[in-house]
C-alpha cells in the first residue's frame, strides 16, 4: 500500500532561483529563508519519499488567460523545465508516474472533478524552484506528479474545492496497491502583490494564522472566499489555494518538522512548512 510520508508547503519566488544560481544563500538578505531547509532536508534523507506530487500554479507556461483550466493533472513520463523569460536557470528534467497519475486522474473524476489530463507538460519555476529547495544536489530517481491549480484567471477555485480536491487525491494514493512513500508538496506565496496600487502588500498576521491552521484546522481556511482571500493575502497570495489543496491529501495526526517564516523575498512573504505524517 502507498503511504503519505508528510507535507511540505513553500514559496516559488523566481528570485529564489536566481539566489540558487548565484550562490547567494549566506547573505543577510536570504540567509533567514535559506536557514529553514536543512532541518526538512534531514528529514527527507530520513524518510526518503520515492514520489512528490506536486501541487503548484502555471505561469504561463502550459497554459494563458486565454485557456486556463481550473485544475490540471500530469501524465507524462517525464517533465522538462523550460524558460519563462526571468532569466531563470533550467532546472533539467523531472521523471513522472503516468500509472500513478492517472490513478489519481480516475479518482478525481470518481469524485466528480474534471481535470485536464496533460500527456505533455512543461513545469516552470513553481515546481522545480522548491524541488531544487528540497534536494540541492537533485532529486534523483523520485518521481513526480504535477497538479496544477489556477490562481490567476478568476473565477478562482473556491477553497473549500481546493480541499476537497486534496482529499481526493489523498483518497487516490491510498488505494494505490503498491508499497510507495509519497510526499505532498504545495508550493506559492504566501501573501503578495505585485500590481495595481496595493503593489508590495503583505500580511503577516494573516500568514501566521494560515500556517496555525494548516498544521492544526486546514477546514478553518475555506470559510473564506476567493475576493476575502485576494483581500487578505493580495492577487497574488491566492495561491495559498495550492498549500490547502496539499494539506488536503494528508490526516489530522502530523507533527510539525519545520516552519520558517521570512520578509520581504522579492515583494513576497515567504514560508516553509514540514509537517510528517503518522497516520501512514
Amino acid at each position: 500500500m502507498a503511504q503519505i510520508i508528510g507535507y511540505v508547503g513553500t514559496s516559488h519566488v523566481p528570485a529564489i532561483g536566481t539566489a540558487i544560481a548565484r550562490n547567494l544563500q549566506e547573505q543577510p538578505y536570504w540567509k533567514p529563508f535559506f536557514d529553514g531547509f536543512p532541518k526538512v532536508r534531514d528529514w527527507l534523507g530520513a524518510v526518503r519519499p520515492d514520489v512528490v506530487v506536486v501541487f503548484y500554479n502555471d505561469h504561463g507556461l502550459n497554459f494563458f488567460l486565454d485557456k486556463l483550466p481550473t485544475f490540471a493533472v500530469g501524465a507524462a513520463a517525464e517533465y522538462a523545465n523550460a524558460d519563462e523569460g526571468w532569466g531563470l536557470p533550467n532546472f533539467g528534467t523531472y521523471r513522472g508516474y503516468p500509472r500513478l497519475s492517472w490513478h489519481i486522474i480516475e479518482q478525481l473524476l470518481q469524485d466528480e472533478f474534471d481535470p485536464v489530463s496533460c500527456q505533455e507538460m512543461l513545469v516552470d519555476h513553481a515546481f522545480s524552484i522548491p524541488l531544487q529547495l528540497l534536494w540541492p544536489e537533485g532529486i534523483g530517481g523520485i518521481r513526480t506528479v504535477p497538479i496544477a491549480i489556477n490562481t490567476v484567471q478568476h473565477p478562482l477555485p473556491s477553497a473549500r474545492r481546493c480541499l476537497k480536491l486534496g482529499q481526493s487525491v489523498g483518497r487516490a494514493i491510498a488505494s494505490w496497491p503498491e508499497k510507495l512513500k509519497v510526499l505532498i508538496l504545495g508550493t506559492g506565496g504566501l501573501s503578495h502583490q505585485l500590481d495595481g496600487q496595493r503593489a508590495g502588500f503583505i500580511n503577516k498576521p494573516f500568514d501566521l494564522l494560515c500556517l496555525d491552521r494548516l498544521v492544526q484546522d486546514p477546514e478553518a481556511l475555506i470559510r473564506y472566499s476567493g475576493a476575502e482571500l485576494v483581500e487578505l493575502a493580495g492577487t497574488q497570495g491566492v495561491e495559498i489555494l495550492n498549500w490547502i489543496a496539499a494539506r488536503g491529501a494528508l490526516g489530522g495526526d502530523l507533527r510539525q518538522v519545520q516552519r520558517n517564516y521570512h520578509i520581504p523575498i522579492s515583494n513576497t512573504a515567504a514560508a516553509l512548512l514540514a509537517l510528517e505524517n503518522h497516520c501512514g
